[in-house]
């Protein structure tokens, strides 16, 4: 139980940081960006399944499966915006 108490503390304090962190890049800054966070994200996928794949409980399995979604949404989201950004500066 102080594993999950302390994982679960360790992930309120990344989710408060990192809502602060992206409030404060401006809006032009925001695509350009997204390439990196798509890296990121691939990182957190890889993450989510080791820790969902080792998982002893169903409760640890359940919040693995949540962050793959997660992290996946992160992901196609990210692409989509790049994509899009790129086609802006395709010739016609």
């Amino acid at each position: 139980m102080g594993e999950m108490v302390v994982g679960l503390y360790v992930f309120v304090l990344a989710a408060l940081a990192g809502s602060e962190v992206i409030s404060k890049v401006p809006p032009t800054l925001h695509t350009p960006l997204m390439s990196g966070a798509n890296a990121i994200s691939g990182i957190a996928v890889i993450g989510a399944l080791v820790i969902s794949a080792q998982a002893n409980t169903p409760m640890v399995q359940i919040l693995g499966v949540v962050a793959i979604t997660m992290a996946m949404i992160n992901v196609v989201g990210g692409f989509m915006v790049t994509d899009r950004m790129l086609q802006m500066f395709k010739k016609k």
